[in-house]
């Protein structure tokens, strides 16, 4: 596909949300993941800086947006002014989410340190509460989703290479195993 086209579409005034909001999640989550994982395997502190500066600014827009996005999305060219500003705080020509930290984000944050500390103490102390009374719910559940994790790699695996899930015995093995279990419970 010719990226000029991809671009046309993108930016098309009456292009679909679907598109537009795709097109933010990419440049908004995707490749920001991936950047910060290679800035943390570079052990460049520069670069970790940089990103840890991104995911402050994108995560205090996400708390702005999750009050408001239901009835800005209505506005016309909502998705794609958004798509702009997280790519504006992403280029490092800009250096936008610097920007976005030091005139807005640090200054609330240092005028509301103290009462935010309290906050988050309280929070944390209540999670560590609530972790130590269901410690046991928690393990039944960690079992219960490594199972559900294991089954569905091994179906997906199944899917995918059908010819290793015959050629490993995979389903004889299965069958063996519950018939061993089976003749345990009789004796």
């Amino acid at each position: 596909m010719d990226p000029e086209v991809g671009l046309r579409l993108l930016f098309s005034p009456l292009a679909s949300n679907i598109v537009v909001r795709t097109a933010c999640c990419s440049v908004g989550v995707v490749l920001p993941v991936y950047s910060t994982f290679k800035a943390i395997e570079g052990r460049d502190e520069n670069e970790q800086k940089k990103w840890l500066l991104y995911w402050a600014a994108y995560g205090s827009f996400s708390v702005v947006e999750l009050f408001t996005d239901k009835f800005l999305c209505w506005f016309p060219l909502y998705y794609h002014m958004k798509f702009a500003f997280l790519v504006w705080l992403e280029l490092p020509t800009t250096d936008g989410a610097r920007q976005m930290y030091m005139t807005h984000l640090r200054p609330f944050l240092l005028k509301h340190e103290t009462r935010l500390d309290q906050v988050v103490g309280f929070f944390y102390g209540q999670m560590s509460k609530f972790v130590s009374v269901h410690q046991a719910e928690i393990k039944f559940v960690r079992a219960l989703l490594m199972r559900t994790f294991v089954s569905a790699k091994q179906f997906a695996s199944g899917f995918i290479h059908p010819e290793r899930r015959h050629m490993s015995g995979a389903i004889e093995g299965r069958r063996q195993q519950f018939d061993t279990s089976d003749s345990e419970d009789e004796e």
